[in-house]
């Protein structure tokens, strides 16, 4: 299987583990407030986390270390994903949630993307080509009708500027966690998970919200493994495959599964400017997954560490090892390599091109 082909079924695989998370928490949100419900949400998926590693060493007890670890440079960008995507993203999120239908919300999520792919190309050197910025364009055309549309969006701003907002932090989360999407995502995604819930138990509790039942907390703590857990870990992975710009448009199908969902769960109906706005959302959302790009292109000389295999990427002696067996990780550097074939922005391919 191809690295584009996984890196799909995984981004596809966090966005319908998220995308349902929307509708289930509006359920949970009665019992708890913002702040509250989302520590309970993000300490559910590294709660869930911190089990993986005690599994694994229990199953693979003398099986050496794969995945890169976590160095010290790396803990500026970890903080910065703790503060936007931990933190930022869900309170903003629950706050339009709470102020919205939960059809709304979910749709209007789909601007998560667009914020991505821009701070991808204009900030972080991913590429996309014109079919791709047209498809951005119609997902921005779509949650604009969104958010014209008659009814309780128009009447309440905040709650889409909150949801918004949730987007935007989303969006710079994503953008840092593609410059981390090499280390052990597992250890990321646990650390990001714990520090955010913690800190927002620590400042729920400060504004006076209160824990929810005991069958509330269970549920949160469950609904968080699923979909603020295990979500994330699969997206990382699709991060590292894909590059931030390509995996949005996967991760995009999210909102269109939670508005779904919302349906049956709440009783919601979709009327006809959402779903213009979601049609204008979907074509953006297939025009990004069919792009495909390939050129004459170079790698410049690059040392880092990862969990990689010996391909034309990856030709390196291997003094001191005794372990070779692939996939493994260890600090390596790529020479300079000149070379044309199909890929996509990853880590790998950050180079210069011409106009889109």
């Amino acid at each position: 299987m191809s690295p584009e082909v996984k890196g799909a079924l995984m981004g596809l695989g966090a966005a319908a583990l998220f995308g349902l998370s929307a509708p289930l928490a509006k359920q949970l949100l009665p019992a708890s407030g913002p702040l509250m419900l989302a520590s309970l949400l993000y300490l559910g998926g590294g709660l869930g986390l911190s089990l993986v590693p005690l599994a694994a060493r229990l199953r693979r007890a003398g099986v050496p270390r794969r995945e890169a670890p976590l160095e010290r440079r790396d803990w500026p960008l970890l903080a910065g994903i703790i503060l936007c995507g931990g933190m930022l993203g869900p309170v903003l999120m629950l706050v339009g949630l709470a102020r919205l239908s939960a059809v709304a919300t979910s749709l209007l999520l789909n601007l998560e993307g667009p914020f991505t792919i821009l701070l991808a190309v204009l900030l972080f050197g991913e590429h996309l080509g014109r079919r791709a910025v047209l498809a951005t364009g119609f997902i921005f055309c779509g949650a604009a009708v969104l958010g014209l549309q008659s009814g309780e969006v128009r009447a309440d701003w905040l709650g889409v500027l909150a949801v918004a907002g949730a987007c935007l932090s989303w969006a710079v989360d994503n953008n840092l966690t593609q410059r981390l999407s090499l280390k052990d995502p597992v250890t990321v995604v646990r650390i990001k998970a714990l520090g955010a819930g913690s800190s927002m138990l620590v400042l729920a509790a400060i504004t006076g919200q209160s824990l929810p039942g005991e069958h509330g907390v269970a549920a949160a703590l469950a609904l968080g493994a699923a979909s603020y857990g295990l979500s994330i870990v699969l997206d990382m992975y699709a991060l590292r495959l894909l590059g931030a710009a390509r995996e949005a448009a996967y991760f995009a199908t999210a909102p269109f599964l939670g508005a779904l969902a919302a349906l049956p769960l709440l009783g919601e109906r979709l009327s006809l400017t959402e779903l213009l706005g979601g049609a204008a959302m979907a074509l953006g959302v297939v025009l990004l997954v069919r792009e495909r790009h390939g050129h004459l292109h170079t790698h410049e000389a690059l040392e880092h560490e990862h969990l990689h295999v010996h391909d034309e990427h990856h030709q390196h002696e291997h003094p001191g090892m005794t372990d070779l067996t692939e996939p493994h990780s260890h600090p390596h550097r790529h020479a300079p390599l000149t070379h044309n074939h199909p890929h996509v922005s990853d880590l790998h391919h950050r180079h210069k091109h011409g106009p889109p």
